[in-house]
């Protein structure tokens, strides 16, 4: 099976080094120094990694036969495509393989339809469910735990708890109405108390004067 573990972005410096958007959870495994990887377009490749090195959050990879700055360039938005056995499991039995997770339908602890992964997209800060709901449209759903509560491998879903918002905008609306509403009443309750206390402070300092 093949998948795409990488998109080449631009150049970086004048050594044939390029950045990668590393699209694998294995990146040490799929782009470590010595793998062989096909491209897409495929007239590129293959293309033998050589070495690799992170900078600033990046990891930065040079191919056999890159040297300068021109051929990096000439190698950007290329796809870089790994050959998996598609029985391969990670060794962290809580983590998945993109290809183990598309097409899961994504539900609610309820058993509620959302839809269905189409995509996983690998950000520097978390990986994101890319999901078309039955109507066609797309919502991007966190892969962390706190919302995907549980990945059923055996079921083909994915059991979501989304926070109010993330899946109805409307949600959203109704959760901050609600915010505002219980902020106004507090501001409230203290402006009465406030003048509680300034009625308390006059009596207070009327009794005196009575007394004298």
């Amino acid at each position: 099976m093949q998948l795409v573990v990488a998109r080449i972005g631009r150049a970086h410096g004048i050594k044939g080094e390029v950045t990668v958007e590393v699209r694998t959870d294995e990146p040490e495994l799929r782009l470590g120094p010595g793998a062989v990887l096909a491209t897409d377009p495929a007239a590129t490749g293959p293309l033998t990694i050589e070495s690799g090195r992170v900078h600033s959050g990046r990891l930065l990879l040079r191919f056999e036969g890159v040297r300068d700055r021109t051929g990096a360039e000439a190698l950007r938005n290329t796809l870089l495509i790994a050959e998996v056995d598609p029985e391969e499991l990670p060794e962290d039995e809580d983590e998945f393989y993109d290809h183990q997770l598309i097409d899961l339908d994504v539900v609610l602890a309820d058993g509620t339809e959302i839809g269905r992964i189409t995509e996983i997209s690998h950000l520097p800060s978390q990986d994101l469910f890319i999901v078309e709901r039955p109507d066609g449209s797309e919502v991007m759903i966190p892969f962390v735990e706190e919302i995907v509560t549980e990945i059923d491998l055996e079921e083909q879903r994915a059991v979501i708890t989304p926070p109010p918002g993330l899946i109805d905008e409307s949600e959203a609306v109704v959760a901050s109405s609600r915010d505002e509403e219980t902020g106004e009443a507090a501001s409230g309750g203290d402006a009465q108390a406030s003048g509680d206390d300034a009625q308390a402070s006059g009596d207070a300092d009327e009794a005196p004067k009575g007394d004298a």
